[in-house]
């Protein structure tokens, strides 16, 4: 096979043979303005072995890749799927067929979940914690990691190289032809990391915690942890997921406030910066995210480890503003936690929508400060002073509990 892609090397032995997508901006409803990678990783061992494969329409590109390292890519003796979402199992079943290898293994869910999802299951070797295979002068060592983010996941570590294939965990969507995380701009690869955590690996921040607290005790000698979207972590930048995941997972509510709202002739607009002065005043941080200007990712972003969520919405046709109930949905699957919550908004008719975010925030276990502030029609000035009353409330509420905390 001809190749003009070339894969990247990562150790003397182990090379990257995965696929950028630049063009990428939604996944599953985040917004992923910076694209992102399908990573795969190609083990010259005794046994060579492919670690996970790529989407689907990538996988010209991943076999381009490997070729510059072997040749044909059907010297492949041995594939590790890792995790069976079809961003990197999508090419799978070909490559499966058109490479013939002598093994895929796949965690015990994993084999289920391939199965489902292209009736392979006869070509597939179930694997679990404690087990660990033989690639001749390597080998892989198997650590399930359910729920972080699927049933299936898992971690896969060669002591050889003292690489740790962490699938999804501690990666981010992030389009890069830079493959080591130190050679790309620290503050996108935080912010990147945050934003994929918030909107991916959020709902499952106990099993997060408890990973933390149980890696140590698996006795890994890491050096490398090569991840299957974003950036490779190694050297001094390794302790970095561990450390941000602990912030991120632990979700201890910070001295600040996010503030989102809808409005329709800028009642609730008014009202929102109203009480974002007062929460200033209060001494809280605020961060006013107008939803006509924030995709909902980026709220969920925002509202990772906030002290509170303050949410406005005018109603329309006895609901919620249609964007404003668009975030609070996906909001409230994510889970958040150690939240103080305020509904507001302007109404001309009928009003229901306080009550409706307030329905939401509870969902959310947010602890309601008040029952929510409705103002009829346009909001006059001893409207906008209670605004700005509520918002010293909040602040002064976040402050107390940070200084607690301290």
């Amino acid at each position: 096979m001809e190749s003009h892609l070339k894969a990247i090397k990562v150790t003397d032995k182990i090379w990257w043979v995965g696929a950028i997508d630049w063009g990428l901006k939604e996944f599953h409803g985040y917004k992923t303005a910076r694209g992102s990678t399908y990573n795969a990783y190609l083990v010259l061992a005794d046994k060579i072995t492919l670690i996970d494969t790529v989407k689907a329409p990538f996988k010209e590109e991943m076999y381009q890749r490997i070729a510059s390292v072997i040749g044909d890519p059907a010297k492949i003796d041995v594939i590790v799927s890792n995790h069976a979402e079809m961003d990197h199992s999508g090419s799978l079943p070909d490559v499966i067929r058109e490479v013939q290898p002598e093994k895929v293994y796949a965690s015990v869910m994993g084999v289920k979940t391939l199965d489902a999802h292209f009736r392979i299951g006869d070509k597939l070797t179930a694997v679990k914690t404690g087990d660990s295979i033989s690639l001749g002068n390597m080998s892989v060592a198997f650590v399930e990691t359910k729920m972080l983010h699927w049933p299936d996941s898992m971690f896969s570590y060669i002591p050889e190289e003292k690489i740790l294939f962490s699938q999804d965990g501690f990666g981010m969507h992030f389009a890069t032809d830079k493959l080591f995380v130190e050679e790309n701009d620290w503050a996108v690869v935080e912010q990147e990391m945050k934003k994929y955590y918030a909107n991916i690996l959020l709902p499952f921040s106990p099993q997060v915690l408890k990973l933390l607290e149980d890696f140590p005790k698996l006795g890994l000698d890491v050096e490398i942890i090569a991840t299957d979207h974003g950036p490779i972590w190694r050297g001094k930048m390794l302790a970095k997921p561990f450390e941000l995941y602990k912030i991120w997972a632990t979700q201890a509510p910070e001295n600040r406030a996010v503030l989102i709202y809808s409005t329709m002739w800028h009642s609730t607009e008014k009202m929102a910066v109203a009480i974002a002065d007062g929460i200033r005043e209060g001494g809280s941080d605020v961060e006013v995210l107008p939803l006509d200007a924030h995709s909902r990712s980026d709220v969920a972003t925002h509202v990772l480890c906030a002290g509170a969520l303050v949410v406005g919405s005018p109603t329309i046709n006895n609901g919620m503003y249609p964007a404003t109930a668009d975030v609070l949905t996906y909001i409230r699957g994510l889970r958040p936690r150690n939240l103080l919550g305020v509904a507001f908004g302007s109404f001309g008719w009928s009003g229901e929508a306080v009550a409706q975010v307030n329905e939401y925030l509870a969902g959310m276990k947010a602890e309601l400060l008040t029952d929510g502030m409705k103002v009829k029609y346009v909001p006059a000035e001893d409207d906008l002073k209670k605004c700005f009353e509520l918002g010293l409330q909040i602040g002064k509420a976040l402050k107390e509990r940070a200084a607690a905390k301290a």
